[in-house]
């Protein structure tokens, strides 16, 4: 993986977010790119209930600034970065005060799913390709975990299609087992033909449960990765159906090699 550059894109990450399958794997693997000589980018949610004075968060001002269009309407984007402690790894927050501010991850106290959860992860796909533009950083891979930021595939093949830095970009997207039960605002099919995506594009949304929000992502990736042991028996059924490269699931212990094998064999070609 010497200089292979390769961008994670992630709803969770260990340290800041309690562990899980997806905080786990987001700062094992690039970690483990690291550890092989590639260049790695982590970017993740500024959520609320990260404490940015103890994992000493700070604005970057000249990633900040820009205004993004979300359903017709402006919302500005700020850029925060912290350094993983012990490890030679930035990750970048992508933050807005409208989205990311509450002391929570998806859902409230009662576990009410946040009715703005659908324009959270368009923000979030939004805001990562924005920043890594200004970064004019051009990566050879881009592996997406978690619902949150799985519309990041769709948006990069659909409205920065003609974008020149991801013209060879390789999208992996992730499939866990760790979604959400409720379903995203029955709008958001909208919202996102206001950016001029086709509907055909999204056409699985007028459902949009966690199982369609990622049939959308793998439609729109080239490669998938299994990430937990068991994942929705109708993504399992889905991934069969696809013609692309599929790596099945391999514990924490195990994981390296075969996903290093992965990207080199079967995505990087």
């Amino acid at each position: 993986m010497k200089d292979k550059r390769i961008l994670y894109v992630s709803s969770e990450v260990i340290p800041y977010l309690p562990e899980t399958e997806i905080s786990s794997m987001s700062f094992e693997a690039p970690r483990m790119v690291n550890n092989n000589e590639g260049q790695i980018r982590i970017f993740m949610p500024r959520y609320g209930n990260i404490n940015e004075r103890r994992h000493q968060l700070h604005e970057v001002i000249r990633l900040s600034g820009m205004n993004l269009v979300i359903n017709d309407i402006d919302m500005p984007l700020i850029i925060k970065v912290a350094s993983i402690p012990k490890e030679r790894m930035q990750v970048y927050f992508i933050d807005n005060e409208d989205y990311f501010k509450r002391k929570a991850t998806y859902a409230d106290e009662d576990g009410n799913f946040f009715s703005d959860n659908d324009e959270r992860a368009i923000f979030f796909a939004k805001g990562v390709i924005e920043t890594v533009k200004k970064l004019n950083w051009s990566p050879d891979i881009i592996h997406v975990h978690g619902w949150l930021a799985s519309f990041l595939p769709l948006y990069l093949r659909n409205y920065y299609d003609n974008e020149p830095l991801f013209e060879n970009s390789k999208i992996v997207t992730s499939l866990y087992n760790q979604g959400f039960d409720d379903t995203l605002d029955k709008e958001v099919i909208e919202k996102i033909k206001f950016d001029g995506i086709p509907e055909e594009a999204v056409a699985e949304l007028k459902d949009p449960t966690y199982v369609n929000m990622m049939k959308v992502a793998v439609r729109n990736s080239d490669a998938v990765i299994v990430g937990s042991e068991e994942i929705p028996e109708e993504l399992s059924k889905f991934i069969k159906t696809i013609e692309k490269p599929v790596l099945n699931y391999h514990n924490m212990d195990e994981f390296s090699q075969a996903y290093l094998d992965f990207y080199q064999s079967k995505v990087l070609v």
